[in-house]
């Protein structure tokens, strides 16, 4: 545990002092920022006002921002470090395997959700000085929301940095990946599914076997409890699930996605770099 929490600590000292972490950091304070500047905590729109709404959006805006960012910066971290000739200082040290990978994984994980929840509570923070009515609900919901997201993403990473053999071809996979995901999120290849002829609960479970999918609709059930927006496929989620239900899946689902890809990663990185 101890070497675990070293090498967790070395990666976030290495973080922090690299570039990506400062732009990654001032993107989604700008996200918030620009957010109260455009008057949304003095709108109503579909019976959410003031901070609600603004935290809406920006749990939208993070969907498509946030797997992108951790999933670029994390698959160079194994594929980087392999490059750099880290593996033969390693051998040298008397750090193990599991430590370095598990704690390079918790360091990384830190990194990229400080910035993330930090803008989300300097939202709450200044709505409080405003005098704004604070959800507390909801702002619990959407931060183990972004845990989830986070970890499932940052989960990915570490798989595609493990199998990658360079770190410009793990960046290459990391976006393809994000793309992918994108696609199935707007049932853009499930078109071709439905023209198949399958029963819509097979469309709408392969839909829901995308992270991103299911991230997007659990924060529409948020605001919209019957999921009008999603049509007919509502039906089909709240029988099977319920609104708990959905919102438990929601949460857990990501974070079961994310911890089998590390560990995946893990058994590779473990037989094929260092025997």
């Amino acid at each position: 545990m101890r070497h675990l929490r070293l090498t967790a600590i070395a990666d976030i000292s290495e973080s922090l002092r690299s570039r990506w972490f400062f732009i990654y950091t001032l993107v989604f304070g700008g996200v918030v920022v620009a957010l109260f500047i455009s008057g949304l905590t003095e709108s109503r729109i579909m019976g959410f006002t003031g901070l609600s709404r603004l935290l809406v959006t920006y749990l939208q805006i993070t969907m498509a921002i946030l797997p992108l960012f951790v999933l670029i910066t994390t698959v160079r971290s194994v594929a980087g470090d392999r490059e750099a000739g880290i593996f033969e200082y390693m051998l040298s040290l008397p750090v193990s395997l599991s430590s370095w990978f598990w704690g390079k994984l918790f360091g990384r994980f830190f990194v990229v959700f400080l910035p993330v929840v930090l803008a989300m509570f300097g939202a709450v923070a200044w709505g409080m000085v405003k005098g704004v009515e604070i959800p507390w609900s909801q702002v619990t919901l959407y931060t183990l929301f972004l845990i989830s997201l986070a970890w499932c993403f940052l989960g990915i990473g570490m798989f595609v940095s493990t199998v990658a053999r360079s770190s410009d071809v793990a960046t290459g996979a990391a976006f393809i990946v994000w793309l992918f995901l994108l696609l199935f999120l707007d049932l853009i290849l499930l078109g071709a599914l439905i023209r198949e002829g399958l029963p819509p609960a097979t469309i709408i479970g392969i839909a829901l076997a995308n992270p991103l999918q299911v991230f997007r609709t659990g924060a529409m059930l948020l605001f919209d409890p019957q999921l009008v927006m999603l049509g007919p496929s509502a039906y089909v989620i709240l029988d099977n699930f319920g609104e708990k239900g959905y919102l438990a899946w929601t949460i857990l689902y990501p974070l079961l996605l994310g911890t089998l890809f590390a560990w995946l990663g893990y058994r590779i990185f473990r037989k094929g770099d260092l025997p």
